[in-house]
Formats: structure tokens, C-alpha cells, sequence
């Protein structure tokens, strides 16, 4: 498989231009088309308003703002994409809100570029703080999640893949091949195997597995950890990765986020790339 569509998130936020950068040098990189898409922030339901109750602002007005708002993402994003070199790329807008404008988005695409929510001490208005934890959920593409701080000049040169058997990390190494072919060092770190559903070996299958897709493996084991999410990134530092592989483990009612907790600790705390699927 390669990534043929990849769809960046055009927004105002303060990674913007880093995260646009990364997916399009992805883009270039697997000769796959570009989309930027972004949205005005209004559910659909609202359009059928005329204005909210009570408060005296026209709902035309709010839209007319709103997609002022979104035509400066999108023309922020085809200034990068031109500048970059990117052969072909599109800017997409959606009169949706972000949560269900960028899960439809990602149905016509192979990858997804999110950048991670703001720190909880960060003033970041214009991102939601449980976006990336919802479109990763809901999406059913995987995605790539970019820092809120920092440039990455390479992607998938060295990675760490996370793996415990789950069909979650599966569905992440599968979606993650096109980089792996293409990387220098590919380390997968198996830690512990209480259920004993690795068998024996642990790692061993999953190697076995990604070595006849051409990619090289270093299998690495280490004792069951108190906190997964805590040993994960530490052995991203450890090994100066530029990319961690992970399933993404949770489920989302009415947008009551339930995420398991190395899943929340990455999201929360990465600092660098980190390729999802649930």
C-alpha cells in the first residue's frame, strides 16, 4: 500500500505551519495528493437557523466571520504547499464543525495530519482540546499527530513501533508500512506480556510479518511497565526516533472521550510525531 490522498488540518493554531510542512513533505515524498481542509466551526443543524436565540448576533453574520476565517487557513495552506513544491494539492472548506468535518474529510483519504491539542496552560482558542482524541476514534483512518511545538525536517527515518498483539497496533503497523519500508531503523518495543496472547517470542510474529514487507526490525522487550505511555515516549528519547507507531485505545459517547491511559498520556505529552490507529 502507499498513501495516494493525505489530509492536513488548515487552522490558526501556533503548529500550523509545522504541521502543514510535515504533510506535505509526506505528500512529495509518496507522490500522493494534498488536501487542506478546514472548517467554519458551525454544526449543519445551525444553518437552519436565522440567528441564536436571545443573544442578537446573526447566524449569517457569525458565517460570514467564520469562513473569512477559513479562506486565511486555506490561503495559509496553498502558500506552504506552493512553496514546498507540492505537484498536486487542493484546499477544501466545509460549512461543519471541526469534529464531523474532519471525520468525513478523512473517509477520501489514506492518512490524516492532526496537530496535538494545546497544553493545558497554552491559550490555543482556535483548536479544541479533544479533537485529535475524537477524529482518531471516529476517523477510521489513521492519523498523524504533530507536536504543538517544534519543526520536524524528517519523518519515519527512525521509529519506534509500540506493539502488544491488540488489533488497534495492528491496524497502526499496517497503516504506518509506507514509512517503515522507507525507514533507516525501525525498533518495535514489546513491554511485558501478561495476557500471553505474544506467545513465547513476543515481537517475534509481528517481525516476521513487517520483514516480508521489507522492513528491517530490532525487536526490543522490556518488563511490564507501570506506566506504558511514560516507557513508550521515554524509549522514543532513548532511541532519538522521529516517529512512534501506536494503537490508539478508547471509545467516544456523544463526546464523552474514554481513552485508555497510555493513549491519553502520548496525546497529551509527545514531542514528536506520532502515527495513530484505532
Amino acid at each position: 500500500m502507499s498513501y495516494r490522498t493525505i489530509v492536513v488540518h488548515a487552522d490558526r493554531a501556533s503548529n500550523t505551519e509545522a504541521r502543514i510542512a510535515l504533510a506535505a513533505a509526506l505528500a512529495i515524498r509518496e507522490d500522493a495528493h494534498l488536501v487542506g481542509a478546514a472548517m467554519t466551526g458551525m454544526p449543519r443543524s445551525m444553518l437552519a437557523g436565522r440567528s441564536y436565540e436571545g443573544s442578537g448576533v446573526y447566524l449569517a453574520d457569525y458565517l460570514r466571520r467564520a469562513q473569512e476565517r477559513v479562506q486565511q487557513a486555506l490561503g495559509h495552506f496553498n502558500s506552504i504547499a506552493e512553496r514546498l513544491g507540492v505537484p498536486s494539492h487542493e484546499a477544501r472548506s466545509s460549512n461543519d464543525d471541526e469534529y464531523a468535518g474532519l471525520c468525513l474529510q478523512a473517509r477520501y483519504a489514506d492518512l490524516v495530519v492532526l496537530g496535538q491539542a494545546p497544553a493545558a496552560d497554552q491559550e490555543e482558542p482556535s483548536l479544541l482540546p479533544d479533537l485529535p482524541d475524537y477524529v482518531i476514534l471516529n476517523c477510521g483512518r489513521p492519523v498523524l499527530l504533530v507536536p504543538r511545538n517544534g519543526r520536524f525536517a524528517t519523518v519515519g527515518k527512525r521509529v519506534l513501533v509500540a506493539w502488544n498483539g491488540s488489533p488497534q497496533a495492528a491496524r497502526a503497523v499496517t497503516a504506518a508500512l509506507p514509512l517503515l519500508r522507507g525507514a533507516e531503523q525501525v525498533t518495535l518495543a514489546v513491554l511485558g506480556n501478561s495476557s500471553g496472547i505474544l506467545g513465547e517470542s513476543p515481537g517475534a510474529d509481528i517481525a516476521l510479518y513487517l520483514a516480508r514487507h521489507g522492513v528491517n526490525v530490532e525487536v526490543l522487550r522490556r518488563p511490564e511497565p507501570t506506566d506504558p505511555g511514560k516507557a513508550i515516549l521515554s524509549l522514543a528519547a532513548d532511541f532519538n526516533v522521529d516517529l512512534l507507531v501506536m494503537g490508539a485505545y478508547g471509545h467516544s459517547r456523544f463526546r464523552e472521550l474514554m481513552l485508555g491511559g497510555a493513549t491519553r498520556t502520548v496525546l497529551a505529552t509527545a514531542t514528536l510525531p506520532v502515527l495513530m490507529a484505532h
